[in-house]
């Protein structure tokens, strides 16, 4: 490998491609360990597009695995919903699909060789005195009065812990390593505790279960996981990883790899906050679109590749950093803007009526679908005498620069004509009822053949073919001058504003058969995907997943 090309690849590959040549590794091998305790979010993309990118671009395995060693907090749902997300994202793992508990037997066995060698006791502390025992970052902990009991007792102990002889906190297995360990990970760590409930994949078979840091890289080294990559979070729990795999004399122990996680500014990303969201109703659930989790931003209507482009650029790096939204929605536009139509919608409807049009006469006109990608073809778009048009279309009394529709003026209506406003109606309190226009039936398609210019364009409906939707937009879900959190009662700063439902918007009649997840750039307004919760055949609901570069606002 030349040394241009050895610069520009991040330090995990250096240090698989030093493995390789050194012949500690022959076939890469990588995995996805979640824990089915919540749905996936935005963080958990990176490790999965790393680990998957990692074994097809040395040729190697992927594994996806389950980490479901703590029945109170994991239920089925959360396994189906990471599968799909995973699935989602590109990630294949095919036939290679497994799960910490079918590892049980194994693991239990592991903990008895360990009491054999002395290396591991059962302890009668409480959690509590186990802390205080524990020590602090200066002081070394002290051990534990049960630390010392003999084999023999031990592994009666133990049996009787699987045998639910104890309630549950009565005992733990400890690892005995050192209580004066400056790494605080290595001061006899609990390696399995009592737990009397049910395991969505065992039953009641066990009713003890071993602790993450043991059975991780038990499971790594079943499998044969040759590269254990995992965030930063975790470097201080790799001398207790490697423990565990050398005293139980795995002959190909895994190596244990950190990068710093995804983090993006004011967005919640902490799976505890989002479950209190989802807990308090503030969100309508896991795959709420106002959610970085994968599920709310597929149901919003990102794309697995704007998600890939985004981790791409966010690159794999040692130290914490954090990445602003507007780079994953800069990332979103680009992967949308050659895909998708481009389509006309009024979100805040005034009707329009063409005075000097024919009542009852209906063109079709012939517009593109993309003028950016030809391959999408063209569309049928419905023109009459009366059509709706923005409200912030139309200004009695326009401001200085406006280009718009006012009294007088004459703007461009999106791929039909020329029209000039000669007059309004007002309701008894001074509402706006409709405007009234004359169109030149000389400037179809936009354009005067006398050369005069026009400097504004509108987009339109027509009112008799128009489909009626809601549109649902939103706003981050925190306030982000205040930032995510609360400095001292540590709540989110949650934005009343986050999310607007707007029920009076109207499509052009192209979308009628629009389907759950099918999305669409709304011309002037941002790209728009059908909600897959709240959609029906009778009435379309729609979220916006982006916003143009440079979208007008809508009036309040």
């Amino acid at each position: 490998m030349d040394t241009e090309n050895r610069q520009s690849r991040n330090f995990i590959e250096q240090i698989i491609d030093e493995d390789i040549k050194s012949g500690r590794t022959k076939e890469v091998m990588t995995r996805f360990p979640p824990e089915p305790n919540g749905y996936l979010h935005i963080g958990h993309a990176k490790s999965i597009l790393l680990n998957y990118g990692l074994a097809k671009e040395y040729g190697g395995k992927f594994n996806m695995r389950f980490d479901d060693t703590n029945p109170t907090k994991e239920k089925s749902e959360f396994v189906e919903s990471i599968k799909r997300d995973v699935h989602w994202l590109g990630a294949d793992y095919e036939d290679r699909l497994f799960f910490a508990s079918n590892y049980f037997d194994e693991m239990y066995e592991g903990a008895v060789r360990l009491i054999q060698k002395g290396k591991a006791y059962v302890d009668d502390l409480s959690a509590e005195e186990i802390r205080q025992y524990r020590g602090t970052l200066k002081e070394a902990g002290k051990e534990s009065p049960y630390r010392n009991r003999s084999i023999e007792e031990n592994l009666e102990l133990f049996e009787n812990m699987k045998n639910g002889c104890y309630e549950d906190g009565a005992k733990v297995l400890r690892a005995k390593i050192d209580m004066a360990a400056p790494n605080m990970n290595m001061r006899d760590p609990v390696i399995y505790r009592i737990a009397h409930i049910s395991h969505e994949n065992t039953g009641d078979k066990w009713c003890i279960y071993p602790m993450y840091d043991f059975a991780h890289p038990i499971e790594d080294a079943i499998e044969g996981v040759t590269h254990s990559i995992c965030t930063l979070e975790f470097e201080d729990h790799r001398p207790l990883y490697d423990w565990v795999v050398r005293e139980l004399e795995y002959p190909h122990p895994p190596r244990q790899i950190e990068f710093a996680k995804m983090y993006l500014n004011n967005i919640v990303t902490g799976k505890r906050y989002i479950k209190k969201l989802v807990e308090d109703g503030i969100v309508d659930g896991w795959d709420d679109p106002r959610l970085v989790s994968i599920s709310g931003l597929r149901r919003r209507g990102f794309t697995p590749e704007s998600i890939q482009m985004f981790v791409e650029l966010s690159g794999v790096a040692k130290s914490q950093s954090c990445s602003d939204y507007a780079m994953l929605e800069y990332c979103l536009r680009e992967d949308l803007k050659l895909k998708k139509p481009r389509v006309m919608a009024v979100l805040d409807p005034v009707r329009l009526i063409i005075d000097n049009y024919l009542e009852g006469q209906v063109e079709e006109l012939d517009v593109e679908n993309n003028l950016e990608n030809p391959e999408l073809g063209s569309r049928k778009v419905p023109f009459s005498r009366e059509i709706y048009i923005n409200s912030d279309d139309f200004m009695e009394v326009p401001v200085k620069g406006y280009r718009r529709l006012f009294p007088g003026n004459e703007v461009r209506l999106m791929h039909a004509y020329l029209v000039t406003c000669t007059g309004l109606e007002k309701d008894e309190n001074g509402n706006l009822i409709a405007v009234h226009c004359s169109y030149d039936p000389e400037t179809k398609g936009g354009n005067a053949p006398d050369g005069r210019k026009v400097k504004g364009t509108i987009h339109w409906v027509a009112r008799d073919t128009a489909i009626k939707c809601q549109v649902r937009l939103f706003e981050n879900l925190v306030d982000e001058e205040k930032g995510v959190y609360n400095q001292e009662t540590g709540e989110l700063n949650l934005n009343p504003n986050s999310l607007r439902v707007l029920d009076n918007c109207y499509l052009e009649p192209s979308l009628k058969g629009a389907k759950a997840g099918d999305s669409f750039q709304f011309v002037r307004v941002g790209y728009f995907c059908v909600d897959e919760k709240l959609s029906s055949e009778e009435k379309l609901v729609f979220n916006r997943i982006v916003e143009m570069k440079s979208s007008f606002k809508l009036g309040k």
